[in-house]
């Protein structure tokens, strides 16, 4: 009997044990082809061995000094890589254990930026219903998911809320991509008056919308206008990258590709690959300047900010990216690995929209393709294909309640980025045969409900 408090009791974990490439391997010797990194996070697959050193060189070195007192180079190497490829206007890092800590540490940081200038009316963070920002109560408030807030709903921040630029669902009949990018845009706009400027610190939106959408990439056109609006009515614009970034959709940062700089970045999950817990908040200059200026001192903190040896296994792991040419190997392989999901598509009446970026896929299911219908929600359809992928040896990230936090499924793929092809093949075959095994059963369900 385990004395460990687990993520779900009422399920039966195998035992991990090794590591090879994409791959994982539990106690009774089977192998799991990794076609998620667990959540987005194992960029470089399993036991890498340039990574293994830098950490193994470091602990001889200097395992850890609190930044209370010291500065590292792993933490000075690591924050110059960054930098030096950050988008326009973005100069300082502030390094964390992970995503929910850089989420929690952005919406402090810019609420500190307008006290600091004497603003404090400033209270509202805007954010997106369907979006997901972390665990911990700040970034929870900001997240849009209705089931994960549920429970915590009376001791929540107020935050508000607008639909996410989701065009499989939203997009108008005979509504461009474009129109309807700048309708769902331009609710910010609407929501900034409603409140007030004066009131409003910051909106905080993901450049790809990851676990509650299941991959969703904002169409043409939508960022820049979000970025206009914040211009036009000074608030701060901060974007989570923290599981679409450091290269899983094709370029280190997913911003690139929507062509703006925001005043804040979140990342963490890739920016370390899970060799070790490492996340990371980027400013630009002109925040950093307003608290460098004024009190000079960041009033929040955690005990393992900048740890040494997290850095160092951070900095192995985006020098091994670089190096490697892993971005353009994540542009080529996410060709690939969109065409077999779509060859999917065209074989499971099941599959509604396959969509994403780079090697950040999303298949979505529903009952009927015609009305986008959802399967009933008790069938608990995602929960039951990633019980038999499992059991075929997938892994693949499984998530309910895509459509409003309750109605909907969704799985998503992403994968190593150094999954081969031959590798890719195998990761959307065994999909195939779970779907095999699990649609049919959920289909006898869907109409007996």
């Amino acid at each position: 009997m385990s004395h460990v408090f687990h993520r779900n009791n009422h399920a039966h974990y195998p035992k991990a044990v090794k590591g090879e490439g994409v791959f994982l391997i539990d106690d009774q010797d089977k192998r799991y082809l990794d076609g998620c990194c667990g959540a987005a996070v194992s960029c470089l697959g399993h036991s890498h061995e340039r990574v293994r050193d830098a950490i193994k060189q470091q602990v001889d070195q200097l395992a850890f000094a609190h930044t209370g007192f010291f500065t590292t180079e792993p933490m000075e190497e690591l924050a110059d890589f960054l930098i030096e490829r950050a988008p326009e206007g973005i100069e300082k890092v502030y390094f964390v254990s992970g995503g929910s800590e850089a989420v929690e540490a952005s919406i402090k940081l810019a609420r500190q930026y307008w006290v600091e200038q004497g603003k404090s009316e400033k209270k509202y963070v805007i954010a997106r219903k369907q979006s997901y920002h972390g665990n911990t109560l700040g970034a929870l408030s900001a997240g849009g998911n209705q089931w994960r807030r549920q429970q915590y709903e009376p001791i929540l921040v107020d935050m508000k809320h607008i639909d996410p630029c989701y065009a499989y669902r939203g997009q108008e009949e005979g509504e461009s991509a474009f129109d309807y990018g700048q309708r769902v845009a331009n609710q910010l706009q609407e929501t900034i008056e409603e409140l007030g400027a004066q009131n409003i610190i910051a909106f905080c939106a993901e450049p790809v919308v990851g676990a509650t959408l299941g991959c969703v990439p904002a169409v043409e056109g939508y960022f820049k206008r979000i970025r206009q609006i914040c211009d036009q009515y000074d608030v701060l614009l901060i974007l989570d990258e923290v599981m679409c970034g450091m290269g899983r959709t094709g370029s280190l940062f997913a911003c690139e590709q929507e062509e703006i700089s925001p005043d804040i970045i979140t990342i963490a999950k890739g920016l370390g690959g899970g060799y070790q817990p490492i996340g990371a908040m980027l400013c630009s200059q002109k925040i950093y300047d307003i608290i460098s200026d004024g009190t000079g001192f960041f009033q929040h903190g955690h005990t393992y900010i900048g740890h040494a040896t997290a850095c160092a296994a951070a900095l192995a792991v985006q020098h091994t990216i670089e190096d490697e040419n892993l971005l353009q190997r994540v542009q080529q392989q996410s060709l690939s690995l969109a065409k077999l999901l779509s060859e999917l598509k065209s074989r499971y009446e099941e599959i509604g929209d396959v969509r994403g970026r780079g090697l950040f896929m999303g298949v979505e299911f529903v009952s009927n393709r015609e009305t986008k219908a959802p399967f009933d929600s008790s069938i608990k359809l995602n929960a039951q294909i990633k019980k038999v992928a499992m059991t075929k040896g997938l892994m693949c990230y499984a998530m309910g309640g895509t459509i409003d936090g309750r109605r909907g499924d969704h799985i998503m793929f992403a994968p190593p980025f150094i999954i081969s092809e031959h590798e890719l093949t195998i990761m959307v075959d065994l999909f195939a045969q779970t779907l095999d095994e699990v649609l049919p059963k959920a289909i006898q369900s869907q109409q007996a409900a």
